[in-house]
């Protein structure tokens, strides 16, 4: 492992920590069969045919993945029929429900959010006092999730959508989604622990290790920019502990493609154009 061109940094990609945040543009009764090809309207044509985990995506509940799993499960009913099959086709006037509760292909919209302290990012908890979604409110008429999750003090750049197939792929663990966080220690932050963290540290059993880490103020050694792809739940607190740190306060800063630069703590906007193109193709 090698030590980069500035003092105190350690990168597995030699790339750089940038603290100045950079971003693009910002404006402100029908009969159904439970089988793989019937489950469709009668005299539906297959132009007028939607695979059933793609609706069930599109109306905002998960990801297509995550929808087979809830049709396999027998949570899905179409018309009144409990469908389990994979494959299924519906029609967009079928009646599909998920628990009781009947599902609508909405308009598709994207939220960047810049989380304050306090929230959470479950779509329903009962113990919690705040979630994201109270920030939103009624002034968004579609129903969103937050994409990932942050813990209830992280504050930073969250992304909510009801885009259910771009979630799965902003999560997945195989699309290593790029994430930079801006952490504050309680203390100084050695050099030989930055080297620790981009070697990798055992979490859980596996070997998590940051993709670049460097002081974000050279001045500072209590503040630290890191870069990782790990979705392991409260992942840097956990990583900072291990070394003996406690983390006061930890800030996405980037994530996706998108930064909070604009959007003031606790506000919210909707991404343009130009940002939905952007992180749909992945070009960040």
């Amino acid at each position: 492992m090698k030590e980069g061109r500035s003092e105190g940094r350690y990168t597995r990609k030699n790339e750089r920590f940038e603290r100045r945040e950079k971003t693009g543009n910002i404006p402100r009764g029908k009969a159904f069969q439970n089988s793989g090809k019937a489950g469709t309207s009668q005299g539906a044509t297959e132009k007028d045919q939607i695979r059933l985990n793609r609706f069930i995506a599109n109306s905002g509940v998960c990801s297509r993945r995550e929808a087979d799993d809830l049709i396999q499960k027998g949570f899905i009913s179409v018309n009144g029929k409990q469908v389990t099959s994979l494959g299924t086709k519906i029609t967009l006037n079928d009646n599909v429900k998920y628990k009781g509760k009947s599902l609508s292909a909405e308009q598709k919209v994207y939220i960047l959010m810049n989380k304050p302290k306090g929230y959470v990012t479950t779509v329903e908890d009962p113990h919690a006092d705040k979630t994201v979604l109270d920030l939103i409110g009624n002034d968004c008429p579609q129903r969103v999730y937050p994409v990932g999750r942050l813990d209830k003090e992280t504050t930073g750049v969250l992304l909510l959508t009801n885009d259910g197939d771009l979630t799965g792929k902003l999560t997945h663990p195989k699309y290593n989604r790029k994430k930079i966080y801006h952490v504050f220690l309680d203390k100084n932050v050695e050099k030989n622990d930055l080297l620790k963290l981009a070697e990798g540290i055992e979490l859980d059993g596996e070997l998590v290790s940051a993709d670049a880490v460097s002081y974000a103020e050279p001045d500072d050694k209590t503040q630290i920019g890191i870069e990782l792809h790990s979705g392991k739940n409260r992942v840097i607190r956990r990583l900072f502990e291990i070394l003996g740190y406690k983390v006061k306060k930890l800030d996405r800063v980037y994530f996706a493609g998108l930064t909070k630069k604009n959007v003031q703590r606790g506000r919210w906007r909707y991404l343009n154009e130009k940002e939905i193109s952007m992180i749909k193709r992945g070009s960040y």
